[in-house]
Order: C-alpha cells, then structure tokens, then sequence
C-alpha cells in the first residue's frame, strides 16, 4: 500500500441515529469498541483530496450507504453514496455466525468458541475487502481500518 501523511485519517465518526437500529449487549459493544479503535488507528484518504484529517458521517438515505466526509472544520469534503446489495449477503452471513459466537461465549468449550471465532474472523475480513474493493478509486484506506469500518456499516442493518 503507499505511503499515507499524518492527515490521512479520521478523527471522528458518527453514526446516523436515524439509521441505525439498537443492537444486542454484544453488538452495541462490538460498535463502540470499533468505533474507538477506528479513530485511534487509521487509514483513511479520500481520493483526489489532501484536506485531513477527516470526519466521518455514516447514514443510510433511500436505501443506500451515506459516507458523508468532512474536514476539521465540519465543511463537506466529499459524500459517496453507495449501493448496499452487494453487501448484504455478507452481511446476513455475519450476523449469523455472530449469534453463533455470542451463545457460543457463554456455553461452549474454548475449542468451539476458537472454532466459530475463526470462522467470524474470516467473514469479517472478507466483508472487509468487500467493503475496499467498494470503496476503491473513492477512499484508500488499510484493511484494519476496512474491518472497523465495516463493523460500523453492519450496525446499520442491525435490528432493534
């Protein structure tokens, strides 16, 4: 991957209430740990623009992703609006392994947690790439921050 500045990344992220549904115990967890993790850590540059560090605005509008970017100053930077159908059966997927592994926590031998928990990883990396090959000629960013990210784009679909 090149080599990014010390502005190419988010300092802030927010999710849309409007959009977002509440999630389990565990999946409102997983956001905010996500969340925090996102913005100490990251890779995040916006094609064509050299204005970080960034701000980030995820909403969902009609339907579609919203990545509503800004600078520091809150002034719009770029906004992509993304179609979710190639997300979703990954997504579908994820979240069914997740169940898996949060019953899994609480009543499964460690062999059977590390063997659903590898296979939660797995999915979650491949939505990941999913996510950057979505995001590509639009926002460069690392596949730790793709996983994040992702993370956060699944708790739009999360159910209350």
């Amino acid at each position: 991957m090149e080599e990014f500045g010390p502005d190419c990344r988010l300092i802030a992220v927010h999710l849309d209430e409007r959009s977002i549904g509440r999630g389990s115990p565990d999946q409102e967890h997983e956001r905010r740990v996500a969340a925090y993790d996102l913005i100490e850590e990251n890779v995040f540059a916006p094609v064509g623009y050299d204005t970080g560090p960034y701000g980030l605005h995820i909403s969902l509008q009609d339907g579609r992703l919203v990545l509503d970017i800004r600078n520091v100053n809150s002034e719009p930077v770029v906004a992509h609006v993304l179609s979710l159908t190639p997300l979703r059966r990954v997504v579908r997927d994820y979240f069914a392994i997740c169940d898996s592994y949060y019953t899994a926590i609480r009543m499964a031998t460690p062999s059977q947690i590390e063997t659903i928990d590898m296979a939660r990883r797995g999915l979650h990396n491949e939505a990941s790439e999913l996510l950057r090959e979505r995001l590509a000629g639009k926002i460069a960013l690392d596949l730790a921050t793709a996983r994040r990210l992702f993370t956060l784009i699944s708790a739009l679909y999360w159910k209350g």
